[in-house]
């Protein structure tokens, strides 16, 4: 078993996707996230199973993934379980993905 680094860990993983879809290339990334979702995130409340990428105005946005909120978020706080995620890769990534898109005409849909 392999040792991680403190604070390294996977938080979720797309198994369906992994499935159902050959995966060419793997890219790790940060999420834009508010408080309450950090939170349901460490508890592992985050569901893949909906979700997509699609490039918008040179940015990843990650779309349909559920982040339930815990039953003590706070109550002056709305909370949106699915709503649309910035993702955080260099800009490198994201001219990278922006061109294998345009070369090959395929979506980046059910990559994560």
């Amino acid at each position: 078993m392999k040792s991680q680094a403190p604070g390294s860990r996977q938080v979720a993983v797309n198994r369906k996707a992994r499935h159902e879809y050959f995966i060419e290339e793997r890219l790790e990334a940060g999420l834009a996230l508010q408080g309450w979702e950090v939170k349901a995130l460490r508890a592992g409340r985050l569901q893949l199973k909906e979700g997509y990428v699609l490039l918008k105005d040179g940015e990843a946005w990650l779309f349909g993934a559920h982040l339930s909120p815990l039953p003590t978020t706070s109550t002056h706080v709305i909370a949106d379980p699915v709503r649309s995620r910035k993702l955080l890769l260099h800009r490198h990534q994201i001219d990278h993905l922006i061109a294998r898109r345009v070369n090959v005409n395929d979506s980046l849909k059910k990559v994560i």
